[in-house]
């Protein structure tokens, strides 16, 4: 039987944010829904747990934002000030260059964790969690991510 994660091993897990690889219907940018998602939650409940405030507005939030060349603060203002998705949108469409390169970042992101020390990052993350069985089958961070919030049995 494979392992799954010890519970608690990253800390408290949000099964409410979408999976990094969900697109964004607008662009098509992996990811993207996510990181909206977290600055709302951030929004309604005025922080992130400590095991996802670690990387917000870092991590894979800030790469997404450098592709694009905007700040991660920029992306968050949008949604604090929005009253709902359509305004989001309107927001982002005037934030976002008028080509995202969507094909390019998503290249990128579900590669991300293949070089030789992202797999030692995930090897000692999969250890942690108690999973090291894992290796073959979780092998970029966008996996990591799903697997740590249940989306990979």
């Amino acid at each position: 039987m494979l392992s799954k994660p010890i519970p608690g091993s990253t800390g408290e897990v949000l099964t409410c944010l979408p999976s990094p690889y969900v697109p964004h219907g607008a662009t098509g940018l992996l990811y993207l829904p996510r990181f909206l998602a977290k600055c709302a939650y951030v929004k309604a409940h005025g922080a992130l747990p400590a095991s996802y405030a670690k990387n917000y507005k870092r991590g894979l939030d800030r790469f997404l934002c450098m592709h694009l060349g905007i700040d991660p603060g920029a992306v968050e203002k949008i949604v604090f000030a929005a009253n709902s998705a359509d305004e989001i949108e309107t927001g982002l469409k005037a934030l976002l260059p008028s080509d995202v390169r969507a094909a390019k970042w998503n290249r990128e992101l579900v590669q991300k964790g293949m070089t030789a020390a992202g797999r030692e990052f995930l090897n000692e993350a999969l250890t942690n969690m108690g999973c090291a069985d894992r290796v073959e089958q979780i092998i970029s961070v966008p996996d990591l991510i799903d697997f740590d919030e249940g989306r990979i049995e």
